[in-house]
């Protein structure tokens, strides 16, 4: 490997690292936000929108986007799903915790799997149903629920059942997204967000704007600015340089920093079983995108 080759991997090792760092500090900003989840992601969306035009604008994104109309039909219905994504996530870091609802949340690959596998019936390998299971194992450990005084009812599950909902919808705009061709990446998410601020503006607490703090609208701006238009363009930026199975690994950076996250600004910390299941969790996501044979077949 020459040392330009190195040079390009190592620095898109540092984007990717960068990027997921700044990921899983998320839950952080939606919180001392101190807004309602609908709220937070419209003002995500349009601080969104404002930076990543910009960004397409003085990088020429905008020139030959191969934007047909199915691929803006396609853009579109994958924003409504994402949007609404979204909104299950940063509700469920409020009712549930911020380590909890992310570790729950990366069991999004396998539900890509499952929705991909039933529409286009691509046969998947059994190895990849026993790490799904292996996985599903991992969040019911990481739920942690006391069998004896289950309340579905509670917050703390409605928080549960948000995030895994969020996962969902997350893998049904993937899905989506996945049968987009040509289209810069940039664009799509510029679409989204602005399928966001279409679909929210009737929703969004507008009023409520004058009583938000200096502070908070520091929150919002960040989360427009960094995390929905410095962190995908340092991701999307990073794919170029680095093979399949390093951004694989490199994603379970996000999972870690909230939970370190939780810890640090909200003093919740994970027991025993909990930081087994986000092991079984990561292990699993880990060697399925590793594509790891455990059912070898016995030579004869």
């Amino acid at each position: 490997m020459s040392n330009t080759a190195t040079n390009d991997s190592w620095f898109g090792v540092i984007k990717m690292f960068a990027a997921m760092l700044l990921m899983g500090t998320v839950g952080y900003f939606v919180v001392e936000s101190k807004q309602q989840a609908h709220n937070v992601v419209f003002f995500r969306c349009l601080f969104g929108v404002v930076f990543l035009s910009l960004y397409c604008l003085l990088t020429g994104l905008f020139k030959n986007t191969e934007l047909t109309k199915k691929n803006f039909l396609l853009i579109f219905v994958s924003g409504v799903f994402l949007v609404c994504n979204w909104i299950m996530l940063f509700q469920s870091f409020k009712t549930a915790s911020i380590s909890i609802s992310t570790t729950i949340y990366h069991i999004q690959p396998f539900l890509f799997v499952i929705i991909w596998s039933t529409i286009f019936r691509e046969s998947v390998p059994k190895e990849k149903w026993f790490l799904m299971l292996l996985a599903f194992v991992g969040v019911v450990f990481v739920v942690d629920v006391d069998t004896k005084t289950l309340d579905f009812s509670s917050s703390y599950m409605h928080g549960v059942f948000l995030a895994i909902s969020a996962a969902l919808f997350w893998a049904i705009s993937a899905v989506i997204v996945k049968q987009i061709k040509a289209v810069r990446p940039h664009l799509i998410v510029l679409i989204q967000l602005i399928v966001g601020i279409t679909i929210l503006f009737p929703f969004a607490d507008l009023q409520s704007a004058t009583n938000i703090t200096n502070v908070q609208w520091g929150y919002l701006l960040i989360l427009g600015a960094v995390h929905s238009c410095l962190t995908y363009v340092l991701m999307y930026s990073s794919y170029r340089n680095l093979s399949a199975s390093t951004i694989a690994i490199m994603t379970f950076i996000y999972p870690a920093v909230a939970i370190l996250v939780d810890f640090i600004f909200y003093n919740k910390s994970l027991n025993v079983l909990q930081i087994f299941g986000v092991a079984l969790i990561v292990v699993s996501s880990y060697m399925a995108n590793q594509n790891v044979k455990i059912f070898s077949k016995r030579k004869v």
